[in-house]
């Protein structure tokens, strides 16, 4: 039976158990100060003089519905999340992955930017205004930043990878380490293919542009096809090697992007700044182990090659530096792969069903989301950096929250899985500064089972939070169970 890992009855036995573990999760008590500090304001300038001003220090991060239809329009489901995401008071609204490519969806039901999707895309995000102005009354210091992305290896169809991966070719997938690799291992993306997409990005940040978005993300973490491409140590050619080869893609894009619509656009990263190693659900009991690499290990950014469960920022912060002179002025930092070593990204009570249980406390996870995050924040202190790992902290999120932005290690504070269950934790917080714990994601793991789950008659189901939202996906949950149940239970 799965470990309850959160079993704190206040603030105090927190601080405690973070202190025996020798971690710093810092937190601000009082709720008047909380308040005060998380509706601060951000203001992020352009390099050609621009100002936007985000109306307080909540982000909703960037979280994918796969509810959307075959030809990459967001559903009926999509516009029901950014409807409740822009009524929760959040003032800075991260909109999910959005393929720039149609070989570069992560499932069949992935939004995918295109002119045929435009005019869907537009009345999302005027849903998502619009319930923001019914709350608040105004829209005038609430942004809109759309995140783009090619799937790459987890595209779910044509898979091209930046460079060839000693585990992860043969082993792209949590399963048990004693299951057999893959027999066929996927395309290499040649740098003809790079230098054709680099253009596809710019394409589609125009159209985001015209749609009505205030700024694009480009998406470089969880293992996708940008984040391969800054880790690709052992790829040759242009786009491989040192990191100056590595960071061509995203610099080059950022050039062409700035040439294209100009300075009035805000231009972001999520940046994975720590890819870890691949994990498998272990032979002898559920407890996630590594699968055997290499050593050096020089598969993953952020990675130590001779350490590589350490995690070294000098490349990232090295890296950020450049995005910063090419335009880039909003960072939201990320951390591993989900489908190789989910524990690192989202610190999880209880895994997804044929996952492996966290082989360390989630406590530990959260730290480091905070550590990468402070330490980014601190070699860059004009940049906007939006923080995460919050999620597993639940009602304590806003203390630990309040506490970062206090101390300066980061700018604003990112909600993702949290808000799939409790989408009113900003305005809640700015109103009471306490939130209630009976709403607060469990880290469950029922959004990644949904997501995971593929027999649907569109090839994938939509995911949310059925715990806490069953009118949205009490339904689906039962249908993905009858659905994932082995043929002889349904007999």
């Amino acid at each position: 039976m799965p470990i309850q890992y959160f079993h704190y009855k206040g603030l105090a036995d927190l601080r405690s158990h973070a202190a025996e573990l020798g971690v710093d999760i810092p937190l601000v008590e009082d709720s008047e100060e909380i308040r005060s500090i998380l509706a601060r304001p951000v203001e992020i300038k352009s390099l050609g003089g621009k100002t936007w001003r985000i109306g307080n220090s909540f982000a909703i991060h960037p979280m994918e519905g796969c509810d959307g239809d075959l030809d990459g329009n967001p559903g009926e489901l999509t516009a029901r999340r950014y409807r409740r995401f822009g009524a929760g008071g959040a003032k800075l609204i991260w909109f999910e992955a959005c393929a720039v490519v149609p070989e570069g969806r992560a499932n069949p039901r992935q939004l995918w930017i295109h002119p045929g999707s435009a005019n869907r895309l537009r009345e999302l995000l005027e849903t998502c205004r619009d319930a923001h102005r019914k709350e608040f009354g105004t829209c005038e210091d609430f942004l809109a930043v759309l995140q783009l992305t090619h799937s790459g290896r987890y595209s779910f169809e044509k898979q091209k990878v930046a460079s060839r991966h000693p585990v992860l070719d043969l082993y792209p997938l949590v399963n048990r380490e004693d299951l057999p690799p893959r027999e066929t291992l996927p395309e290499l993306a040649s740098d003809e293919y790079l230098a054709e997409l680099e253009d596809r990005f710019v394409q589609a940040t125009a159209l985001a542009r015209e749609i009505g978005f205030d700024g694009v993300d480009l998406k470089m973490t969880h293992g996708y096809l940008l984040s391969e491409l800054i880790g690709a140590r052992t790829r040759e050619g242009a786009y491989g090697g040192p990191l100056e080869n590595r960071a061509r893609f995203t610099l080059n894009v950022a050039e062409k992007v700035r040439r294209q619509v100009g300075d009035d656009f805000l231009l972001g990263v999520r940046l994975g700044v720590y890819d870890g190693v691949p994990y498998a659900v272990g032979s002898e009991n559920s407890i996630g182990v590594p699968r055997d690499f290499p050593t050096p290990y020089n598969y993953g950014f952020g990675t130590d090659p001779n350490d590589p469960y350490r995690m070294d920022l000098s490349e990232p912060i090295k890296f950020i530096g450049w995005l910063r002179q090419a335009g880039v002025r909003l960072l939201n930092v990320s951390l591993g792969i989900p489908y190789a070593n989910p524990h690192l990204g989202r610190p999880f009570d209880k895994p997804n069903e044929g996952y492996y249980e966290t082989p360390e406390h989630p406590l530990l996870g959260v730290a480091r989301h905070f550590s990468a995050t402070a330490q980014i924040q601190n070699a860059y202190p004009d940049l906007a950096v939006v923080g995460t790992g919050y999620s597993w902290l639940r009602h304590f999120l806003i203390h630990a929250a309040a506490a970062n932005i206090k101390q300066h290690r980061t700018t604003l504070v990112g909600l993702g899985r949290a808000v799939l269950a409790y989408p009113e934790i900003p305005r809640v917080a700015l109103d009471k500064a306490e939130l209630d714990p009976l709403r607060t994601c469990k880290t469950l793991s029922y959004c990644t089972y949904l997501m995971r789950s593929k027999k649907n008659e569109l090839g994938q189901f939509p995911t949310g939070c059925p715990p806490f939202d069953k009118e949205g996906y009490g339904k689906i949950m039962k249908q993905a169970r009858a659905a994932n149940r082995p043929a002889a239970e349904k007999k």
